[in-house]
């Protein structure tokens, strides 16, 4: 039998410190403070053949496995199994950064403060093959808050993993990178697995110190190229702040939307529909705000104001109104008297979005989070969205004054010749039972479907309409029970209507009229509302349908 040969690397996770490589740098104030004294911890100097830095080594011993009393519970038996967690983890000086190359739990004893964010993504944009990408994690900033992940064994390019990527925020990407002279591949026959995430890398590393110094270098140096690879430059357009409580940055954004919470003057705060209730929006009969025991109801989700919000912290001093915020719970019935919960109780800051531009960057606070957005995002957000908003319509809308509700203006429309009333008209199947499902609001004269929404409080309600957009077009493509439905409806209102002329090629028509009716352009929509519209057109194409935006008027 041949006798395996000894590798010269290990897979290893590297992390990078917002430090100052300095050789006076104290490394021991990169470590989380829970580990710098800890019983079973020990921290070493190092300094071995080119190899400066800290070590930091320990385990945490249990008598018993956290594991050992449910066990013990369902089996009846005393189990007893002794529990240890090691850790380890190499503070390393290189020539221009600190890296953090850690073993067992070792990212743990990092202090997360100290995190370069960004620094894992950043390599990956600059290293893998676009054509070998194995799996992509990425987040959607819609009123849906959903994750995905795709992967393939075989690694392909990023566009075979799904093509939804406006305004979405990578969190992880693994595939094969290109020629990089490290170690592991430096006899040519193996090839380069990476998995970066937005603070770590994982590939391997040489064994030797030599090797291991001249990895890091590797690394080092692919990070500061200019620019992404071609092919990946469109996962660097957002770039999430998350965990990032500690910096400076997002201390200034956090006291800026502070500050603007109390000041109902100050424009670029508005609404906007959480993730976790996007899926009840239709549903909703009652929202209740609450903070400690006093408590505000407001008739649906249309009707929230961000005042009804605001209220609750904007008399707080300045630098707490955020934190009042966090401490109030919104939360969605499906009856007037708030006593049947459609969604659970989010927190108040959930519900807030918000634009604050300095100089350059473009930071957004969504769903509890700050993200930065480049220069190139912006400029391509806004031609994306000009052509989707200049794109020709055939239906005509009467003018929504001040005052009159959504029920009033609707039946306005439909008096039109060739217009017919749907709203509240509702389709009621084994999967859409208690309220219903809700097509659209207007039936248009070429059997256009017409759904309508003020959006006077920021993007609370688009987010609202793309979603029952979404919802409805999939209905109608997957469900069988409601197609025959809705179809069985048209021909009762409209036998001239053929039922592929509906939804052969369905039209989604999208009528917004925003507040006090001034133009939809892309400098009066709100970023997370453009992306939220360019997000739901992406997603209706994909299943055959057209769409179309038309402005209604005060």
């Amino acid at each position: 039998m041949a006798t395996k040969k000894k590798s010269s690397t290990r897979k290893t996770s590297v992390y990078r410190l917002n430090a100052p490589a300095e050789p006076g740098l104290d490394l021991r104030a990169l470590v989380s403070p829970r580990y710098k004294d800890r019983e079973g911890f020990t921290t070493t100097p190092v300094d071995h053949q080119g190899v400066t830095g800290l070590l930091v080594t320990g385990s945490i011993a249990r008598e018993r496995a956290a594991w050992c009393d449910p066990l013990a519970e369902l089996t009846g038996i005393d189990v007893q199994v002794a529990g240890r967690t090691s850790s380890g983890m190499l503070l390393v000086r290189v020539d221009w950064s600190v890296y953090a190359v850690t073993y067992g739990m070792g990212h743990h004893m990092i202090d997360p403060a100290r995190l370069d964010l960004g620094f894992g993504l950043r390599f990956a944009l600059r290293s893998l093959d676009q054509d070998a990408v194995s799996l992509v994690r990425r987040h959607l900033m819609d009123a849906r808050g959903r994750t995905d992940e795709n992967s393939t064994t075989r690694g392909g390019n990023l566009r075979d993993l799904g093509n939804e990527w406006v305004g979405s925020i990578v969190s992880k990407i693994t595939g094969r990178a290109i020629d990089l002279p490290l170690t592991h591949t430096v006899d040519g026959s193996r090839v380069l697995g990476v998995s970066c995430t937005d603070t770590s890398i994982t590939l391997p590393l040489g064994l030797s110190p030599q090797q291991f110094m001249h990895d890091l270098r590797v690394i080092e140096d692919a990070c500061t190229q200019p620019a992404p690879l071609p092919g990946l430059e469109s996962l660097a357009r957002v770039r999430s702040l998350r965990r990032r409580g500690g910096t400076v940055l997002v201390q200034e954004l956090d006291a800026e939307l502070d500050r603007r919470l109390g000041d109902p003057g100050v424009p670029g705060v508005a609404l906007n529909l959480p993730g976790e209730c996007a899926a009840f929006a239709a549903d909703v009969r009652a929202v209740r705000v609450t903070r400690g025991s006093r408590a505000v109801d407001v008739d649906d989700v249309d009707t929230l104001d961000i005042e009804d919000i605001r209220q609750f912290c904007c008399d707080r001093p300045e630098g707490r109104r955020l934190q009042a915020l966090r401490d109030v719970r919104v939360q969605l019935f499906s009856d007037e008297s708030c006593t049947e919960p459609l969604s659970p109780p989010v927190a108040g800051h959930r519900w807030i979005t918000a634009e604050v531009l300095s100089g350059a960057a473009h930071h957004f606070y969504w769903q509890g989070s700050w993200y930065e957005i480049g220069a190139e995002f912006v400029e391509a957000l806004k031609r994306d969205i000009t052509e989707v908003l200049h794109r020709p319509y055939k239906v005509t809308l009467p003018a929504w004054p001040k005052g009159k509700d959504e029920g009033w203006f609707n039946e306005e429309a439909a008096g039109q010749p060739d217009y017919d009333l749907f709203d509240k008209k509702t389709v009621r199947t084994k999967t859409f039972r208690g309220g219903g499902l809700e097509i659209c609001d207007l039936l248009g004269p070429e059997g256009q479907l017409i759904m309508v929404k003020k959006a006077d409080s920021g993007s609370s309600g688009l987010s609202h309409l793309f979603a029952q957009a979404r919802t409805a077009i999939e209905a109608l493509r997957y469900d069988v029970e409601v197609r025959e439905q809705f179809l069985a409806r048209v021909a009762e209102l409209r036998p001239d209507l053929r039922p592929e002329d509906v939804l052969a090629t369905p039209t989604v028509v999208l009528a917004i009229r925003l507040k006090y009716g001034i133009p939809i352009t892309a400098a009066s929509l709100f970023a997370f509302s453009q992306v939220s519209l360019l997000q739901t057109d992406v997603a209706l194409q994909g299943m055959g349908a057209k769409v179309e935006v038309v402005p209604i008027h005060a």
